[in-house]
């Protein structure tokens, strides 16, 4: 009962009060700071100084010569991909077909780095076998550093699904299509 009574009190003749409010002058803008000139006004000294050519200036400009060379001059640019050359390499084992998500196709992978397929393929695989697929044979199966595969197995689980079936047979059941 409070709620409607609230209500009405603060919509009771709500579309006067909007019309009296909008019907109200609008505040002027505050007065700008005096200025000595416009700034439209330019003198024509400084549009003269302005298209003039400065020789000196130019002189300078042609005495400066600026060399650039890249920190990492080992490195190739091809088709939007960096490729280290002084980095050994190792064969891609496991990809998605095609063009995944926009990514070229990859052939090969620095050693020491794994692809999003190769790491699900790898912790799907401890998950699954543990005995047989250690951190130890994973790290050396992939080119990785030990400890770093340790604390990937360790830390990393990958999404595990499991249907649990209905208790009784009358009991909804989801089928494929």
């Amino acid at each position: 009962m409070g709620a409607r009574l609230a209500r009405i009190f603060r919509n009771f003749n709500l579309e006067n009060r909007a019309l009296r409010e909008i019907s109200k002058e609008k505040p002027s803008a505050a007065p700008w700071h005096a200025t000595e000139a416009p700034p439209s006004v330019v003198s024509s000294e400084a549009r003269e100084s302005v298209k003039k050519k400065n020789e000196s200036l130019l002189e300078h400009l042609r005495s400066v010569y600026v060399e650039s060379t890249d920190p990492t001059a080992a490195t190739e640019v091809s088709d939007n991909v960096a490729v280290d050359k002084g980095v050994e390499r190792r064969p891609l084992t496991v990809s998605f077909p095609g063009y995944t998500f926009g990514l070229p196709e990859l052939t090969d992978v620095p050693k020491g780095k794994l692809t999003i397929a190769e790491a699900l393929k790898a912790l799907g695989s401890h998950q699954h076998q543990p005995r047989t697929w250690t951190a130890e044979k994973i790290a050396q199966h992939y080119s990785l550093d030990l400890k770093d595969t340790k604390s990937l197995v360790e830390f990393f689980i990958p999404f595990k699904v499991e249907v649990i079936p209905p208790k009784t047979r009358t009991a909804k059941q989801i089928k494929a299509s």
